[in-house]
């Protein structure tokens, strides 16, 4: 029996049910027919952060960034290359904390850029400062059960 995983979609925030063999055939979303796991950074309102956070099967990073941080832009494509890595087995995803603040509050962000680890419904552990591919691939790998 294939077993199912839960993942919400990016674009629309609907909650999507997969069998977990399909990851990698790039699966859509069953609402609005966006991938849901092709190793793109969508940005997340805070809405489809808490939802994606409390009901996903996936490992879920999120970056909380800022458009005037110098930092973030320089790392944000580094962060695109970690996603693309990382695919399908771990969603990458930003957050803007100007458009946001109260997200960035409620996540106990201090500075930026900030990459959180989540999954299933808890926060895994956290990095501070702008980051290469490597170190951010890094990061997700130490952190998580072999099996994720």
């Amino acid at each position: 029996m294939a077993e199912d995983i839960r993942l919400t979609c990016a674009t629309c925030g609907k909650g999507n049910r997969l069998a977990l063999a399909r990851l990698t055939e790039r699966p859509k979303c069953g609402n609005c027919g966006d991938l849901l796991s092709d190793g793109s950074v969508p940005e997340l309102d805070p809405k489809t952060l808490e939802r994606a956070v409390q009901s996903d099967d996936l490992p879920l990073l999120v970056d909380f960034w800022a458009p005037w941080c110098g930092p973030c832009r320089v790392m944000a494509p580094e962060f695109a290359k970690a996603a693309k890595t990382l695919a399908p087995t771990v969603r990458l995803a930003k957050l803007n904390t100007q458009d946001h603040p109260d997200a960035a509050n409620r996540a106990h962000i201090q500075g930026i850029p900030a990459l959180v680890l989540y999954h299933r419904g808890r926060e895994i552990a956290r990095l501070a400062g702008a980051r290469p591919a490597a170190d951010i691939t890094a990061f997700v790998t130490a952190k998580l059960p072999a099996k994720a």
